[in-house]
């Protein structure tokens, strides 16, 4: 059998015939084998249904009253089996699935009131059902209330009948279904709860990845964009080939930093130290600081060169923004970062958006900033350690 289907089947074309097809084509996952055979594991319960039959049976009454309480008992267990079957497909309790699973509900309490009408208390077997299906199928409040109300009703029925009928026994299984089944939704609903906030979190979370790549690749860009335009405004007349050679520079940061901001929201923008150290040279340069920058990256360790040259390019953008300095430091280690300059310092401004969002790049690589005025309250050091 194994080799026919084989030879049969063209590499093109998987065993399973359109069915397959459909899957692979759509990109979904093939439906579990297993779970056509659910029904098994929910209707496997329903052998207590025996009861309500034995007093059907086992009692002299007419013959249509025997009839109709078997195709009750009958349709009770399908209605079961199909709610829960109804239930498990939807997965997930909306407005349509309520409407669906009341139907069901209702169903099932039609098929207990008729089957009391006939065997009286020996119907309180269909109960323990009830209540299970009604805590999956209700919102938890009504769900609740069902279980309590089912449980008074059985109560009830064993102090007015004979205790020796055994429904005291149905009473007490159907109170410990009611606070099993009970348990388990307020935990499933807990459980969806923090599905819906862990995927909110990571939205948010998202959210701040976005906006901060964002500010760091517009802040940069922007700055030297407006640094080298004004230095092009000032040789207009001085040199004005060196003024287009600005220009070009300008149009092409403009380029560059349009394909950065796509690449961010895409979340595909990675930052790469070489390139950063070469920007940052540039940049510095055309704030007319003169600039310290090492060549080679390859003394960093590769996985902190990605942090590493986001701070770098936020730090660069500070200093040409912010420092009014001369001369400007970049140092590189294993796992350390360190950019220095001449300026006026710190002072009292407070952080802004860009180091803050450096100190949560950072914090989320398990690694140290350190942002401090330099020697003699002059200029600024900035620090990261990893």
């Amino acid at each position: 059998m194994t080799e026919q289907v084989s030879a049969e089947t063209s590499p093109a074309e998987p065993a399973g015939g359109a069915a397959a097809n459909g899957a692979l084509a759509t990109g979904a996952p093939g439906r579990n084998p297993w779970e056509r055979y659910g029904w098994v594991v929910r209707g496997v319960w329903l052998v207590f249904l025996v009861f309500p039959v034995i007093a059907l049976v086992g009692a002299p009454r007419p013959a249509w009253q025997v009839v109709v309480g078997l195709v009750l008992v009958v349709v009770f267990a399908v209605a079961y089996v199909l709610g829960s079957s109804h239930l498990e497909r939807m997965g997930r309790r909306g407005p349509s699935t309520t409407r669906g699973a009341v139907a069901y509900l209702a169903l099932l309490l039609a098929c207990t009131v008729g089957s009391a009408l006939i065997i009286g208390a020996n119907s309180l077997g269909f109960l323990p059902f009830v209540v299970a299906f009604g805590m999956f199928a209700l919102p938890i409040l009504p769900a609740i209330g069902l279980g309590v109300v089912a449980t008074v009703v059985a109560g009830a029925a064993a102090v007015v009948t004979d205790p020796g009928e055994g429904t005291w026994s149905v009473a007490i299984i159907v109170f410990a279904v009611g606070v099993m089944t009970g348990g388990v939704r307020v935990v499933a609903d807990r459980g969806e709860q923090y599905e819906r906030m862990s995927r909110d979190l990571a939205i948010v979370e998202e959210r701040e990845r976005v906006a901060r790549d964002v500010h760091d690749v517009l802040g940069h860009s922007l700055t030297v964009v407006t640094v080298k335009a004004e230095l092009a405004e000032r040789l207009v007349d001085l040199d004005p080939e060196r003024a287009k050679g600005e220009l070009a520079e300008i149009q092409a940061l403009s380029r560059q930093a349009l394909a950065e901001i796509r690449a961010t929201v895409g979340g595909l923008r990675v930052a790469r130290l070489s390139d950063e150290l070469a920007s940052a040279r540039t940049a510095l340069a055309g704030a007319g600081i003169e600039a310290h920058v090492p060549d080679d990256p390859s003394v960093v360790d590769p996985r902190h060169r990605t942090v590493l040259a986001w701070v770098l390019r936020e730090a660069t953008t500070n200093v040409v923004r912010h420092s009014d300095a001369d001369e400007c430091w970049v140092e590189l280690a294993t796992n350390r970062l360190t950019v220095r300059d001449d300026g006026r310092g710190l002072g009292v401004r407070p952080e802004g958006n860009g180091i803050r969002g450096l100190r949560e790049r950072v914090g989320a690589a398990g690694g140290r900033l350190s942002i401090e005025t330099g020697p003699e309250g002059h200029g600024t050091v900035l620090e990261v350690t990893l």
